[in-house]
């Protein structure tokens, strides 16, 4: 049985499974999706060094040190994060990969063809929670060999209570009608660092780094809302490359989760 890390200030309250955040009120208020509850399996994620499904391309993608073999979102997520500190306001977590290394595909062979993951370049992927007064901030520090491609996708999903929620980017209103539409494809919010999700309470969600969002649900109880470094769907999936950015020395992003009211 895996255990939880509880984080606590004044009215608010966290709960962290493995590095998954599986927990955030605020005065008793929860806003984020229960597992076992319809929609999906989990809570968080991260979409690394991919963002996007490759099953069109053969599972591959390049990079300058040759081809890859990925799913989709990137095999970060099937790695186990390791605790590296905590107290009562803060956790960070870690995950490290040696170049080359293989990693089973949970995936297999179920729901894809590729058994084992791999990735020509060794980093390290650094994920905190920080619960301030403001809220909860997460920063997600990524290390590793330079020049290395990468794009980096935040998956978080939100309870929904009322039937007709709002997801506001500041210029735009967008309904939970209009995420379904959109299907497995999810909804492009481009060029926007802040969208607030105003159902039975608000939230906003704030971001530093990732300059774009995609909106997706398949049901009505609940609603990712996920920073993006690149939106997949602009691209053919032989084409994915073209959404990588370049590691230097330290890639730094950030997530704000700021409840209103």
């Amino acid at each position: 049985m895996s255990s939880i890390i509880a984080l606590k200030l004044e009215n608010k309250s966290v709960r962290i499974e493995e590095g998954e955040l599986v927990g955030f009120s605020v005065e008793g208020h929860e806003y984020i999706h229960q597992k076992g509850s319809p929609g999906w399996s989990s809570s968080d994620t991260e979409m690394f060094p991919i963002i996007g499904p490759v099953n069109e391309s053969g599972f591959k993608v390049k990079t300058p040190r040759g081809i890859a073999v990925q799913d989709q979102h990137g095999h970060l997520r099937q790695m186990e994060y390791k605790l590296v500190s905590n107290n009562h306001t803060k956790a960070v977590f870690r995950k490290s990969y040696k170049a080359g290394t293989q990693i089973k595909n949970s995936k297999f062979p179920k729901k894809s063809t590729a058994e084992w993951m791999d990735w020509p370049y060794s980093f390290e992927f650094e994920k905190s929670y920080n619960l301030t007064t403001l809220g909860l901030e997460m920063e997600f520090v990524i290390s590793g060999d330079k020049g290395m491609p990468f794009m980096l996708g935040y998956h978080p999903a939100f309870k929904l209570y009322t039937s007709e929620p709002i997801i506001e980017t500041g210029t735009t209103k967008i309904s939970l009608g209009e995420v379904l539409a959109v299907g497995s494809r999810a909804l492009q919010v481009t060029d926007c660092e802040s969208i607030t999700l105003k159902d039975e309470k608000e939230i906003a969600i704030k971001t530093e780094g990732f300059g774009h969002f995609m909106c997706w649900t398949e049901v009505t109880n609940m609603v990712c809302i996920e920073p993006i470094s690149f939106y997949p769907y602009a691209v053919a999936q032989e084409n994915l490359h073209a959404g990588f950015q370049l590691l230097d020395d330290k890639a730094k992003f950030k997530v704000l989760l700021a409840p209103k009211g």
